[in-house]
């Protein structure tokens, strides 16, 4: 059974007909958005996070208002970029929205991707060390923030004031979230680190590198590979896979409007990123059916166990809640799905 949520950028823009003109805008209306997800059957509510442009930022406190505010479904990213991340704080902070969520939070993590900003990460104080490189950088914030959440103990403890001289633990501890933490991988060899790692993997509409074969395929291959290492590594438990996906059903003149001119999204693009190739996912654009047969043709979202759907966030919940609704009835049971509530 395949499991479908959300992901927004959170963009904001103070232009015409954007419903987003300010961040408080684009932070209230992914609450509710989370919401009506919900009321959907939707599975997943999840937000993508960048520093140094008008997008979402900060996760947690957005994470645990929509945890706050919805019930059964889960909360979680699409990616912390973990060159910025203070790995001990992030996990208090990770532990504490976890505990308000009921143990719903999911949490992309990854290297990063493209940015804005030059070299945004030393801003924050974190600069790779002699001969390391920005991933590394985010391997080794990683490694230390999994630890943190998984109850090892980081300092010593001070015997006059604890009473004993054992390690200490980051506090609070919500046992089972090291399990809910996906890498964001953009290659296939990332891939195998990650399952190596015994990490989720999250695999977006982006590859930084090319075979020549359509996204599909390469993603799904990039999925068997992490299956494979998964499997070679003898993890104890199941891991799951997500892909992400742009699908925008056209059944109004609106939907028409905005939508009905993207003919060249309908296949994918093959380009430079950071100076090595890259290829870009196709998007699902037209009417519902025929979208619902693509989709189903999609080699990688048939080997994922989640589909992430990536909202344009600016046009309002009004109108990515009628889009959501339209993917739900007519075009996600095609790829296996069915509501996790009985709202549709």
């Amino acid at each position: 059974m395949k499991r479908i949520g959300f992901l927004s950028f959170g963009h904001w823009q103070d232009v015409r007909g954007s419903l987003t003109p300010t961040a408080e805008d684009a932070i209230v209306q992914t609450v509710e958005l989370a919401v009506a997800a919900e009321e959907l059957g939707l599975d997943g509510a999840y937000i993508r996070v960048h520093h140094f442009a008008p997008q979402l930022a900060s996760p947690f406190p957005l994470l645990a208002a929509m945890a706050a505010r919805t019930d059964h479904i889960e909360v979680g990213t699409g990616v912390i970029d973990m060159r910025y991340e203070n790995p001990l704080y992030m996990a208090e902070e990770a532990a504490v929205t976890d505990l308000i969520s009921n143990r719903r939070l999911q949490l992309g993590i990854s290297r990063g991707s493209p940015e804005t900003a030059l070299n945004g990460s030393e801003a924050f104080g974190y600069v790779p060390g002699e001969g390391r490189s920005d991933a590394d950088l985010a391997r080794a914030h990683t490694e230390l923030f999994r630890a943190a959440i998984d109850g090892a103990g980081i300092v010593r403890a001070n015997p006059r004031m604890s009473g004993h001289s054992g390690a200490l633990a980051i506090q609070p501890q919500s046992p089972g979230l090291s399990e809910r933490i996906w890498w964001g991988s953009g290659t296939r060899k990332t891939a195998v680190w990650a399952a190596e790692q015994g990490m989720n993997l999250m695999s977006s509409t982006l590859l930084t590198e090319d075979t020549g074969v359509p996204f599909d395929e390469l993603q799904a291959e990039q999925i068997a590979l992490y299956r494979a290492a998964w499997a070679e590594a003898g993890w104890d438990r199941s891991p799951r896979v997500s892909v992400s996906r742009s699908v925008l059903p056209i059944v109004t003149d609106r939907d028409r409007a905005y939508f009905g001119g993207r003919s060249s999204d309908s296949t994918d693009q093959v380009g430079q990123l950071d100076g090595g190739a890259a290829r870009f996912g196709r998007s699902y654009v037209g009417e519902p059916q025929k979208i619902a047969e693509e989709l189903a043709n999609d080699a990688a979202v048939r080997e994922a166990d989640t589909l992430l759907l990536t909202v344009p966030n600016q046009l309002g919940v009004e109108y990515n809640t009628r889009l959501l609704e339209t993917i739900a009835k007519h075009i996600a049971p095609a790829i296996g799905w069915a509501p996790a509530t009985a709202a549709v």
